[in-house]
Parts: structure tokens; sequence; C-alpha cells
């Protein structure tokens, strides 16, 4: 039975259910008459002496990337002062910057932001190009098959959503039956932005699906961290998905509210707010704006973009008609993340912003009724007069909460300003001890359940947001007593549920004999002798970077000492608060504010000192670095600031060029925090279980699945790897579905491995480990194509893999031969079967196709060769008809060069004259010639837009002079040209 097609299956479904929700569907055809732009949007235009030019060929059809007509009537409509010529706009569009700065202004004037010049009352006017107001006024378009080409490259994107003839999504459609589907579309949307960038001038959002996975992302944000699963329905109901994801208003208020920029690090980066934020932000406005309630509690857990979602929110609240002019604060509770935070806000475009900088500042601001938002920190409140303002259309925005509104300070901002909504944000759960009091009673008063909206630990690990985390513990010697740990730090009532880090550093100053033992000189040195090793063995190779959280600022200092006696200087630095008052040894580590700044910047850079930050307090909260993997815990902590500590090592990171992606965060736990778990995170028990693993269970697992798994795979293997046994894999492994087990069963063992290692637990499992990896290597080599988003292996089962593999001589899946006249003989000679013989001639004739990727015979044949694989590997094709078929191939390529040499033709005029043979177009010879003079007459047509359209033009009524069929005679032309322009791109 023969697979359904791409077309079938996703792209031609997905058509369907968009014109059910209101988009209409333009068929390809008219789409690109569509194109042509204005000189010929009312009819053909005249060429060759009076006969009609067909529109596919229309020289304006490849330049436009908009509905041009549509565009203009639109903005007409919409702004009836505008008289700028026909084709001004587009114009203006095109010099737009092909980059993430252009988009960024394009999506200004998506949000009608952009202006125009009113010629009557000379002065500027807002250009209008979307109505928000009235969304029935807008006209919403699908089309298929969007192709672009820009001289040096051709695109064509599945299927792309447009407003008022504006592109703004595009999707691109896989067949689920091919393996790594979303990521093989995620890869080409990745390539589209490296050699069509102008196509995402307009483009701001993008999805991949292979009707069962269904991924979206931003454009000009394509790292595998920041793509994301769309969350409606079970998997595989992709008219669910199509209709939610692509419905009017979602894509209205994607456009208009859910796409963010952000400077970071001095570099512009692009967001998409993901459906929990969005979720957060429609709670909070309508919370806000409900007279009957004003509390509310969101809980979205540490690394989910919390401050985005806070400061969106914000700007909605803002701008909301029902607000009537209202002051929104802004509350957080550290210094460094005001500047971030304002110049997010101002990045919004948002005029009425104000930075209270003191206290004396924030009254007068409320005392004077400023109406905008503010920006200030929680202890700007302390002794605030008694109803400084009683208005009631004052939103309080509180960053966490958990820790923000304890004590004095909360009783002083609710007094002072008595009729406020307030909306409490927090990073980590409501723990046991808290429910009834505290930050649960203030803000999460009005809900049943407690929150307002709630974003999990368990979410979050699901989604991908943020990683999983594994604990071990150091060596018995080096732990706390459990006496001392439970008599000065867990048994204390005033030490349970501490939110504020400064507080627990008052409980444990009052810990004496515990930070005494946590200080003894000579632990420290084991600890640092241990910390060292470890992050040289087990840390350093993977690429990352670590924490070692002393118990003070002092431990710092001294860990800092003895860490330079077994690691060079420049690994690692000390982070604290300087005071005056400080004695020799902690001047000795001072930082000013140029220094940390300088430090926190290159921690968070590959292959960049330092390496290991030791810090007590500051960094444990609020500082987000992706390379951070592994924190070394030497201060007792619990609760809140237990887990906002780990949380710290739980960011996604991935490297496409180091071919890294973090799998977890780890800590190493030289207090025995953790072995008393359920004491140290007093949440909810499934809360707790999604935190943090105890590696021991992942031992457990590892062993279960090499003694209950592996087996199988291992006993298909009966030779040391030679001939027989790479047949035999490849033959076992041409179903599609055992490759797919035996990827995702080995891809689970593998991140069990690295998670491990180095260990010695994993001693007797070290050879079935590497034989499983080596077949996992044959397997993957002999059926998949390498795509960015898949990785062959991580960096330690690689080291083992290539110190191991030349012990067992395996037979090279992929013995790549010449393309030749001696190909046949040479495969015929060769040991091994039929089934390795096929793969290795596919490889080659797809190495060949790459090599000489100027040859378009080449490409054809390469393409026809992967047909002939899928064919092979769905059995609709024997082994031996599948190597028949590839040796035909063979044989057709060494008679075509005899041909072509015997006729005197060079490769493109043959590769025209054989393409016209086959079509049965009559004079094919002649017509060739004439398209070979075209192709001389336009040398630049891969890199000039108008030489590309006469090229086409000429070549098109080369070919029409010999047929009348314009609809054939167009599929010839784009097949021609398609291979062409691949043939250049590779």
């Amino acid at each position: 039975m023969p697979t359904p097609s791409e077309h079938k299956t996703v792209q031609s479904r997905i058509l369907a259910y968009a014109g059910a929700i209101g988009w209409a569907v333009v068929p390809r055809e008219e789409a690109e008459k569509r194109r042509a732009g204005f000189p010929t949007r009312h009819s053909l235009h005249q060429c060759n002496g009076g006969q009609e030019c067909p529109p596919s060929v229309s020289p304006n059809s490849p330049l436009s990337l908009f509905f041009d007509d549509l565009l203009d009537a639109k903005v007409r409509e919409f702004n009836p002062r505008y008289s700028e010529a026909e084709g001004a706009l587009l114009g203006q569009f095109r010099h737009f910057h092909a980059d993430i700065y252009g988009n960024r202004e394009f999506v200004e004037h998506l949000r009608n932001r952009g202006k125009f010049f009113d010629h009557e009352e000379k002065r500027e006017r807002d250009l209008i190009l979307i109505d928000y107001d009235n969304p029935e006024r807008n006209v919403y378009e699908v089309t298929e098959e969007w192709a672009y080409h820009n001289g040096h490259y051709g695109t064509r994107e599945d299927i792309v959503f447009l407003v008022n003839g504006i592109p703004v999504l595009v999707i691109e459609c896989k067949n689920a039956s091919k393996d790594e589907a979303i990521a093989l579309g995620i890869d080409q949307i990745r390539r589209y932005h490296r050699e069509t960038p102008k196509l995402f001038v307009s483009q701001q959002l993008f999805t991949a699906t292979d009707a069962i996975g269904f991924s979206y992302g931003a454009t000009w944000n394509i790292v595998r961290r920041n793509i994301f699963e769309w969350k409606d329905g079970a998997p595989g109901h992709l008219e669910t998905k199509v209709k939610s994801f692509c419905a009017i208003p979602q894509v209205l208020a994607f456009l208009k509210e859910y796409i963010v920029f952000a400077e970071k690090d001095e570099e512009l980066n692009k967001y998409i707010l993901r459906q929990h934020q969005t979720g957060a932000v429609d709670a909070t406005v309508r919370r806000a704006l409900d007279p009957e309630r004003s509390r509310g509690l969101i809980w979205h857990t540490q690394g989910s973009g919390k401050t985005f979602t806070m400061i969106k929110a914000a700007e909605l609240l803002f701008r909301a008609p029902g607000a009537d002019k209202p002051t929104i604060l802004l509350m957080i509770d550290r210094n460094e993340l005001e500047d971030q935070m304002l110049k997010n806000l101002a990045a919004l475009g948002l005029g009425n912003l104000e930075h209270a900088t003191s206290i004396t500042r924030l009254n007068k601001l409320l005392r004077d009724d400023y109406r905008g938002i503010i920006v200030t920190m929680i202890h700007k409140f302390r002794d605030m007069p008694a109803g400084i303002n009683t208005r009631p259309n004052i939103y309080v925005l509180i960053d966490e909460a958990h820790r923000t509104t304890g004590g004095d300070l909360g009783n002083y901002l609710m007094a002072g300003l008595p009729n406020a909504s307030y909306i409490g944000f927090t990073g980590t759960p409501v723990d046991k001890t808290l429910y009834g009091k505290g930050t649960f009673k203030t803000f999460g008063c009005e809900d049943d359940k407690g929150y307002l909206h709630k974003y999990s630990i368990a979410d979050s690990i699901e989604d991908g947001t943020t990683l999983p985390l594994y604990y071990q513990l150091a060596p018995n010697d080096l732990l706390v007593p459990h006496e001392t740990l439970e008599k000065e730090f867990l048994s204390l009532a005033e030490a349970e549920g501490v939110a504020d880090i400064e507080e627990l550093n008052r409980i444990l100053d009052r810990a004496v004999n515990l930070k005494n033992f946590l200080k003894g000189r000579e632990r420290i040195k084991f600890v640092a002798q241990f910390v060292a090793g470890h992050y040289l063995t087990n840390v350093e190779p993977l690429g990352y970077k670590a924490f070692l959280v002393g118990v003070d600022r002092e431990a710092c200092a001294l860990y800092k000492q003895a860490l330079d006696q077994f690691l060079p200087s420049d690994y690692s630095r000390v982070v604290y608060t300087g005071n005056n008052n400080d004695s020799v040894l902690l001047k000795k580590f001072h930082l000013d504010q140029n220094q940390e700044r300088q430090i926190r910047k290159s921690f968070g850079k590959l292959g960049e000192q330092p390496k290991i930050l030791i810090v007590t307090e500051k960094l444990l909260t609020g500082f987000d670095a992706p390379l951070l993997y592994a924190m070394y815990l030497d201060k007792p902590m619990r609760d809140h600031t237990l887990l906002q500590a780990i949380a710290r090592v739980n960011r996604p990171y991935e490297n496409e060029a180091q071919e890294m992606v973090k799998p977890h965060g780890f800590v190493l736990d030289f207090v025995g925090i953790f072995d008393k778990l359920e004491r140290a995170l007093a949440f909810d028990s499934k809360e707790i279980n999604a935190v943090v693993k105890d590696i021991k269970l992942l031992k457990s697992l590892f062993r279960n699945k090499m003694e209950t798994i592996a087996p199988e795979y291992l006993g298909l293997v009966g030779q040391n790897f030679n001939d027989r046994d790479i047949d035999n894999l490849i033959e076992h492994f041409r179903d599609p579905e055992r490759r797919k087990a035996l990827f995702r069963e080995y891809k689970e063992i593998e991140m069990l491995y690295e998670i491990i290692s180095p260990d010695e637990f994993l001693r007797p499992f070290i050879d079935s480990y590497t034989t499983l990896s080596a077949i996992y290597d044959v397997v993957r080599k002999a059926y998949t194509k390498r795509i960015q988003v898949d990785r062959e292996f991580q960096r330690k089962t690689s080291r083992l893999v290539q110190e191991h593999i030349g012990s067992y001589g395996i037979a090279e899946v992929q013995q790549v031969v010449a393309i030749d006249s001696n190909t046949i003989a040479v495969i015929n000679a060769r040991s091994g079967g039929k089934t390795t013989k096929v793969i290795n001639l596919i490889k080659s004739i797809e190495k060949i196709a790459e090599d000489e990727s100027d040859d378009p015979f080449l490409i054809a044949m390469a393409e026809r060769a992967q047909a002939v694989k899928e064919s092979f590997e769905s059995r609709q094709t024997t082994t031996a008809e599948a190597l028949e078929k590839l040796m035909q191939e063979i044989e057709t390529d060494e008679a075509r060069k005899k041909e072509q040499a015997e006729r005197g033709f060079d490769g493109l005029t043959f590769f025209v004259y054989r393409t016209l043979l086959d079509e049965k177009i009559e004079h094919a010879e002649e017509v060739s010639r004439q398209i070979r003079e075209a192709f001389v007459e336009f040398p630049n047509w891969k890199k000039s837009d108008r030489e590309m359209r006469e090229l086409r033009k000429k070549v098109t009524f080369a070919i029409y002079a010999q047929s009348d069929d314009l609809d054939r005679v167009t599929g010839i032309v784009d097949n021609l040209f398609r291979l062409l322009e691949k043939a250049n791109r590779i």
C-alpha cells in the first residue's frame, strides 16, 4: 500500500480546517496571479509580439511577498487620508532589514504604530494595517506553496496565512510516517531563515506539524528551547489544534499582544508568550477588573517566564477600557530587575511609565494621583501614610509575593492603598505550613483552590520550560552530623516556610555548631578537593558550569582559597555583597559593580572563565544562566529558599555548533538536606516528586533497562559486528516502527548513562552499553539523515564509543563508492549482503549529488534514489528489486554521460534536452539550445531577481511554442527550476 503523501495527510487537511473557521482558501494559481504586482494586476500583459504572457511567469510575481492589491486597498480603506502612490508602502516595506530588527519594525506596523504623512493637514498619522476593534473588516486568507526566490536561493512554504494581504503565519507540513518529521520541518524553517530571510520580515509565527504533533514558535527565535507544543486536545487531533491555534481571534491576539521583543546582554531577542503565560495574563486582567473580587495568587514555577507575564498583564490592564485610566504598580524584590523591567516596558511603547526610585518619589506619585505604570520595590512602602490613595482602579502586581509582602511592609502597602486590587506572583508553591495564612491568605483567599492561575513544576518539566533535577549525597564523612543538622536547623519552627534568604541567614547565624562544622578548615579543604575532582570529571567534559554555595561569606572566601589549590585560579570567582567593616579576608574578594557585571556575563558564555561561582546569597534568586548545570550545596536550606536556589540549575540550554543539549540539572549535597527530602521541601508530595529525584532511582532504572530491554538488541549481534551482523541489523530495522522503538529506548538509556557517569556502578554494564551504542550508530547511519535538532551521541557516550568502537571491527555502513563506470563492478565485488549494498548505494548517490551539486542530473538521481529508499523501507520493494533499480540508475547516468559527450552538450543543455524528451516535447534539441542561449544571456540569474524573471519568461515561451498546454508547460518549468535551484542551494 502506498504511503500517504504530505499534502493529503496534512497540508490539504489544514487548508480545509482553516476554511471552516473563517479563512478564505486561495488556490495556489490564484495566489501567484495576485502576487504579480501592480503593473499586471488587472490583466495578462503582452509579450513576444502581442502574445499573452502566462501569469506564472509575470515579471513581478517572484518579487512580491504580499497580495499587493488587497494590502493597498485595505490601507486606503482604514486610512482615508492616505494618499501615497500605489506601491509606495510596499516599497517602504522592502527596505526593512531582513533580520530580527526589520521584523520588530514590521510588528510595530502590524500593531498600527507605523506612520504616514497627512498632506492635507501637514502632520503624521498612525497607519492602520489591521482593524483589531472591528475584526470583521479585515480579510483573512490562507494559501499553499508560497514560493519565493531571492536570486540566490528558492523557498516554497507549505501553508501561509495572510491578514489583509500580509503573510503573518507559516505552517510547515510533514508526513507522520517519516522519522523525526517535526524536527525536519523545523530544520526547514531554520534553512528558510538563513537562505531567504526576506520572507520573515512580515511573517511572525511558524508551526511545524505531522498531524500528530503541533510545534510552534516565533520567527527569528528558532532554538529548540523556544519551540513549544500547542496543547489543545490529545496528540493526533490535528483539527482541534488547527482550529484553536489558527483561530482568527487567536492569531490577532498573537500579533497584537503576545509577541514580545526584549534585549538581553545587548542582544535583541523575540519571544512568543506561551499558553500558560497568556492564560495568566487573561486571568490577571479579568480579576483586576472584577468589581466583586480584588485578590489573586499566580504560581508559575521558576524559569517559566513570569517576568514577561507580569509585564504583559500590566500593559493590557493599562490599556483596558474598563480600567479607566488606572495606576498600576509593578513591584519587584531585587534591584537588578528594575533596569531590565523598565527597558522591557519601554520596548512596549508605553508613554505613561515612572520609576519610583525612592520612598519620597513613590509617595508623591500616589499622592498626586499619577495614572500609568509605576515600577518600584516593596521596601519603598515603609512608613507610608495610611490611605495615601483610596481610588479603586489601582492595581498592584507583586513579584515573588511569597516573601515581599510579609510582615510590616505588607501592612504598610495595603493600608496605604486600601481599595486597590492585589495580584501576587510567585515562583514557588505555597508550602504546607502556610495554607490558610501568609501569602495564601493574602492573595489566594478568593479562589477555591488558592490559585488564580497555576503552572506547576511538573507542567514546566513536561513542556520543557525547565529541566528535571537530580541530586546525590556527598560521602558520609563530609556530611553534617545528623544530630547537629536536626537540632540547629530542621527542628526549628522558625526555619519552616522561610521565603527570604536574609531571614535564613539570621537563623543560621545562631546555629553555632552547624556553622563551625561547615567552616572547619580541614573539611573545607576536603570538600574543595572533592568539588574540583567532580567538576573536572563530571561537569567540565560536558561543557557546563557550576555553583559552589557556602554557608556564609567567610565560607565563600575560604572555599576560594582552598579551590585554588586544586584548580587554576581563573576557574572560580567569589560573588557576594561587601561591607566596609569586612575583615581583610572578605575584602580580598570584594567586587565593584562593573566587575560583578562582567563576571555574570562571562559566566553565561560557553568557553569563558569563570567556570565555577562561589556564592552564598547573591545569585541564588533571579539569576538565569542556562550553562549552569551543577550546584555543590554546602549551605542548609529548605522550603522556598532551597527551591529557589536549586532552580538556578534547571534552565534549558542548547548550542547547535557544539551539539550540546543540557539534559537536566544536578545538585551535589554536602549538608545532608536531601536525606530528609520530605522535611526539606514541605510542599505537596506530587510537587516534590517533580522537583528533584535521587540519582539512586536512576541507577535502578538503568539497571532495569539494561537487563530487560537491551538484551533483545544485543542478541542481534553474534559475530562481533562483521559484514553479516551489519546486514542483519539493517534488514531487521528496515521497519520504521522497529527503528523508532530502538531510538526511543536507546535515547532513554543514554540519558541515564550521561547522568550517572562516571560511577563505579556502571562498570558491569560498560561492555553491553558500548555494544548497544554501536548498534544504534549502525542503524542511525543507515537510515537517518542528520538534522540539526537530532544529536548523534551525548558527550560522555561519544567518548566511550570512540575509545571502544575500533575493537569491534565494525564494517562501515556508509562505505561510499564513486559513482562512475566501475561502480557496479565494485559493488558486486564487495562483501556483505544486498541490504547493506542498497544502503551504501543510496548514501553514495546522495554524496555525489552534494559534492557535484551544480549537476541537476545528479540532484534528480538523488531524488529517485530517495524514492527507492522509501519504497524499500516500507517493503513495497524487495531488497533485490531496490538494488536492481539503483544499479539501473548508475547505468542510466553512465549512458547519459556518453550521449552528452557525443552531442557536445554541456551539462545544463543536456539536462534540459533530456527533460524535454521525457516530456515528449517536439524539437527538443532545438528548444534546449534556445534555452541554453537564454541562460547565457542572463548569467546572473542566480543572484538577480530581474534576470531570474526574464530567464523564466524566455524558458517558458521556448517550450510554450511547442505545446499549447500552459499548465503542462508551467509544471515542466517549475520542476526544471526547482532542480536547478536545489542544485545551487546544496
